[in-house]
C-alpha cells in the first residue's frame, strides 16, 4: 500500500476530504518524526511501541583484504507490535 492508497482508505474510513485526511496523516507523522529526532518512544495502544535503538560503534573485519574497520555507533528506529497485532497475525490476519 503506497501513501496515495492509504489516505484514499483513511480518508473514506473518517468520511473527510483527501486534503485533510493527508494534513492529519502529515502532521502525526511529523510529530512522531520529531520524538524520534529526541531519542523519545512512541507508543501507539493497540498497536505497539516505536523506540530509538543506539547501536554501539564496532570494530569490523573486511573478509576480502583481513583491514579492520570501525563502524561508528547509529541510531536504528525499531517496532515491537502489541500483544493485539500479535494475536492478530498468529491466527493467519483474520478476524
Amino acid at each position: 500500500m503506497n501513501n496515495k492508497d492509504f489516505i484514499t482508505k483513511l480518508s473514506a474510513a473518517l468520511d473527510l476530504p483527501m486534503t485533510d485526511t493527508q494534513h492529519v496523516a502529515d502532521t502525526i507523522i511529523n510529530a512522531m518524526g520529531r520524538q524520534f529526532e529526541d531519542g523519545e518512544t512512541v507508543q501507539i495502544p493497540a498497536f505497539g511501541v516505536f523506540e530509538v535503538k543506539k547501536h554501539k560503534e564496532r570494530v569490523m573485519v573486511n573478509p576480502t583484504t583481513g583491514k579492520r574497520m570501525l563502524i561508528p555507533p547509529k541510531l536504528v528506529l525499531g517496532f515491537k507490535p502489541s500483544s493485539a497485532v500479535r494475536g492478530h497475525f498468529k491466527k493467519g490476519g483474520e478476524d
